[in-house]
C-alpha cells in the first residue's frame, strides 16, 4: 500500500513539473496592464517560433535517457534513481526563475537538462515493481500508480494557473519544485529497493512476497538474452511504436498548446483556461482506471483473445479521438470545442489497454527494454509538435491556423489505428522463447495466469 501511494505520488510529481511550464509561459507572454490602462507590452516578448522550442525542449532531453534508463535499472536497481531523476528535476525547477531573468537560451538549456533527468523515471519504476510486487498485484497497483500523471495535469494546470495569476508566475516553479523534493523525501526514507531490506515489512508479508514471485518465475521458460536484431525486425513491436507515436502527438499537443488555444481563440483569462485545460486529463483519469479493468475482464472469461482486445481497445480509443479532433476544428464554439477536446484527449483511456501493455504479450521478460524503445519514439511528438505548432500559428492567431494543427492530430490518429490493426499481435513471439531443443512448453505460464499479470495501463 506504501509503495503504490508513493509511486502514485512520484508520477503526480513528474507531471506537475512537466505541465507547469504550459500554464506559466501563458502569463509570462501576455500583456501587462498599469491600474490606468497604459499596457506595458508582455514580460517576455518571446515569437510564437521560440515558445515552440521553449516548450519542446523538455523533451530534446526526455527521448535521450528512455532507454538508458531501463539499462541502468537493471544493473543497478530503480528505486534510487527514479528518486534522483525526480529530485534533480525539482532543483532545476526552483532556480528557473533565476534563469529565465538571465538569458532565454539557458532557460531553454535548463528545460533540456530536465527532460535528461525526468526521463529514466519510467523505465526505472519497473524495476522497483519488479521486486516488490506479486505478479497477480501488478496491474492493480500500476493503474493506480500512472493514473497520478493524468490526476498531475488535473490538478496542475488550474493550481497553476492559480498561482501565476494571484502570486505571479514564478511562484508556478517554486511551490511545483519544492513539491517534488518533498516526495523525495519521503520516497528516500519510506520506500527500500526491495522487501529484504525493509525494516518494517511483516515476516508474513515478505514470504508471501518472495514466494509469489518464486513460483511465477519457477515457471518461466522464457529466454533471458536479448535479441536485439529480431525486436528491430519484429512487426508487431513496430505496431506497437507507430501507435504509441500517435498517441503521444495529439496528447502533447494539447498538454502544451491547449492553455494558449483557449486564450487565442475563446479569449480565455489564465485562470479560467488553466481549469479547462485540465478537464481532459480529469476525464482520462477517471476512464483509465475503468478501461483496464474492462480488458482483463474480457481476457479473464475469453470471450476475446489478447490480439482481438488490444487491437479492439486501441482502435476504439484512436478512431474516437479521430472524430473528436475533426469535430473539434470545425465546431468553433466555446462550449462545443472544449467539448470536443476533452473526449479527444479523454478517450485516450481506451487505447491504453491495448498498445501500452502491448509489450508484456509479445515478451514479457523484455517488457523494459520494449517500452524504453517504444517510449524514445514516442517523445518525438513532443518535441516536434510544439515547434510545428509555433510555425503555424502566428501573431495574430486565426481559428484557421488552429484547425491546421487539429486536422495533423487527426490524421496522426487515424494512421495509428489502422497499422495496428493491420499488423499488431497480443501472442508471445518466437524470439521471446528461450531455444532450447528440450524445452516444455508446459511450463510456460497458462493462458490465465498470463492475462491476470499483463492487464497493467501503463
Amino acid at each position: 500500500m506504501v509503495l503504490r501511494v508513493a509511486s502514485f505520488c512520484g508520477f503526480f510529481n513528474v507531471y506537475i513539473l512537466r505541465v507547469n511550464l504550459s500554464i506559466a509561459i501563458v502569463a509570462m507572454t501576455t500583456d501587462r496592464y498599469l491600474p490606468n490602462g497604459t499596457n506595458l507590452g508582455p514580460e517576455f516578448p518571446w515569437s510564437n517560433e521560440l515558445q515552440g522550442y521553449i516548450l519542446s525542449a523538455f523533451f530534446y532531453g526526455y527521448i535521450s535517457t528512455q532507454f538508458l534508463g531501463g539499462v541502468l535499472a537493471s544493473k543497478f536497481g530503480g528505486k534510487s534513481l527514479f528518486g534522483y531523476g525526480v529530485v534533480t528535476t525539482a532543483v532545476l525547477t526552483l532556480i528557473t526563475p533565476v534563469v529565465i531573468n538571465f538569458n532565454v537560451y539557458f532557460f531553454i538549456a535548463i528545460r533540456i537538462l530536465e527532460g535528461i533527468f525526468e526521463g529514466v523515471t519510467y523505465p526505472c519504476i519497473h524495476a522497483v515493481w519488479s521486486k516488490w510486487v506479486p505478479p497477480l498485484e501488478r496491474s492493480r497497483l500500476a493503474t493506480i500508480a500512472f493514473s497520478g500523471c493524468f490526476v498531475g495535469t488535473v490538478v496542475g494546470m488550474p493550481a497553476c494557473a492559480y498561482l501565476a495569476d494571484t502570486l505571479g508566475w514564478p511562484s508556478v516553479f517554486y511551490i511545483c519544485g519544492a513539491s517534488a523534493i518533498v516526495w523525495y523525501i519521503v520516497w528516500t526514507f519510506c520506500i527500500a529497493a526491495c522487501p529484504e531490506q525493509d525494516t518494517r515489512i511483516s515476516e508474513a508479508e515478505l514470504t508471501y512476497i518472495q514466494n509469489s514471485i518464486k513460483e511465477y518465475s519457477a515457471n518461466q521458460e522464457w529466454s533471458t538474452k536479448v535479441p536485439w536484431k529480431k525486436i528491430f525486425t519484429s512487426v508487431p513491436v513496430w505496431a506497437i511504436v507507430v501507435s504509441h507515436f500517435g498517441e503521444n502527438w495529439g496528447f502533447y499537443t494539447l498538454l502544451t498548446q491547449l492553455p494558449k488555444y483557449l486564450k487565442d481563440v475563446h479569449n480565455y483569462d489564465l485562470g479560467k483556461s488553466g481549469f479547462l485545460a485540465g478537464l481532459p486529463y480529469l476525464v482520462m483519469s477517471i476512464l483509465i482506471q475503468f478501461s483496464g479493468q474492462w480488458a482483463d475482464r474480457l481476457l479473464v472469461k475469453k470471450v476475446l483473445s489478447r490480439t482481438q482486445v488490444r487491437k479492439a481497445f486501441n482502435c476504439a480509443g484512436f478512431l474516437s479521438q479521430t472524430v473528436f479532433m475533426l469535430v473539434a476544428a470545425f465546431w468553433t464554439d466555446r462550449i462545443g470545442s472544449i467539448l470536443c477536446l476533452t473526449l479527444a484527449v479523454g478517450l485516450a483511456a481506451l487505447a491504453w489497454p491495448g498498445f501500452s501493455v502491448n509489450h508484456l504479450d509479445l515478451a514479457p521478460q523484455h517488457a523494459g527494454i520494449l517500452m524504453g524503445i517504444g517510449n524514445t519514439f514516442a517523445t518525438i511528438p513532443g518535441i516536434v509538435s510544439p515547434t510545428i505548432t509555433g510555425y503555424i500559428v502566428k501573431t495574430p492567431p486565426t481559428v484557421q491556423q488552429w484547425q491546421t494543427v487539429f486536422f495533423i492530430a487527426a490524421a496522426i490518429y487515424l494512421f495509428g489505428a489502422v497499422f495496428y490493426d493491420i499488423f499488431a499481435s497480443g501472442d508471445l513471439q518466437p524470439w521471446a522463447i528461450q531455444n532450447k531443443t528440450t524445452q516444455n512448453t508446459d511450463k510456460l505460464p497458462s493462458e490465465q495466469e498470463k492475462t491476470r499479470e499483463i492487464v497493467t495501463v501503463f
